[in-house]
């Protein structure tokens, strides 16, 4: 059988739904999709600005530019993650801020940063590829196997 509900019941199950409403966060599709838009098309051009620079001023070869370019993005990210200025970033561009070389920089600082107080092996060492480890085991062995069947293919 069923128990009717109190008032009390009633006005509790109310006010906990109208609580719910309240502090459950409202997406607004758009809005996230134009702040990752901006966000990684924002790095983008970084990166674009560095390429040019590199191959413009510096007089750098194609390749060499490349490799410049990469690994200042690779530092730009594991800086702002360590000065703890990557973490809004993501937070405002979402997806955007994920841009390859940076998102995976900041996948391998982040934790770095986070278990040091654990000490060196332990901390840093066990947990410093915990979100980036699986992409290099990957990538590793995709290379690998891929390498294998060019080897007797070609």
């Amino acid at each position: 059988m069923e128990e009717k509900k109190s008032e009390e019941q009633l006005s509790l199950e109310k006010d906990y739904a109208s609580y719910v409403k309240k502090v459950t966060p409202c997406h607004n599709l758009i809005l996230q999709m134009l702040k990752a838009f901006l966000t990684g098309g924002l790095i983008c051009t970084l990166g674009q600005l560095l390429l040019d620079y590199a191959k413009n001023t510096l007089q750098m070869e194609k390749d060499m530019a490349g490799s410049f370019c990469s690994i200042s993005l690779v530092l730009v990210s594991a800086l702002l993650t360590g000065f703890g200025l990557y973490a809004p970033l993501v937070k405002f561009g979402g997806a955007g801020a994920l841009v390859p070389i940076t998102g995976f920089a900041n996948s391998v600082a982040a934790p770095a940063i986070e278990y040091q107080k654990e000490g060196q092996v332990f901390g840093i060492g066990c947990k410093i590829f915990t979100i980036a480890g699986p992409v290099i085991l990957y990538g590793i062995f995709t290379s690998f196997i891929l390498g294998i069947l060019y080897l007797f293919i070609l």
